[in-house]
């Protein structure tokens, strides 16, 4: 407290209006982040014995299509897909639909990278006993 009284006045009037600025700076940066959806599909096989399809392949032929891929990647057991816009995630879906074999499940990835760090933090140890 004894730090503060030698502050300058007009630096101690300032200082609410410096934290609610702050406030907002961080606000802004990290809402957007909080409520982000991802555009993802998801390819997994509907029943044992079915391989995944290869990335590469599934790749070229959403390219040549002139569907822009952001990334595959293979994510337990399944091969996820991510897109820049919404758009591009519909026109891959009906693609996929049409090239991949039957057998194979294509569906839009939830995104629980948004929230999956509140449920983390909320979820209490439970007792043993």
């Amino acid at each position: 407290m004894l730090a503060f009284r030698k502050l300058p006045t007009r630096v101690l009037r300032l200082l609410p209006l410096m934290s609610m600025i702050a406030l907002a700076l961080l606000a802004a940066v990290l809402i957007p982040t909080l409520f982000r959806s991802e555009n993802a599909l998801q390819i997994r096989a509907s029943r044992q014995g079915i391989s995944l399809p290869d990335g590469f392949y599934v790749y070229q032929n959403l390219n040549a299509q002139g569907i822009q891929i952001k990334s595959i990647t293979p994510e337990q057991n399944a091969l996820v897909i991510r897109f820049d816009s919404v758009e591009q995630s519909d026109a891959a879906e009906k693609v996929l639909r049409k090239l991949l074999p039957y057998g194979f499940d294509i569906a839009r990835q939830d995104n629980h990278a948004s929230g999956s760090w509140i449920n983390r933090i909320s979820l209490r140890p439970q007792s043993v006993g």
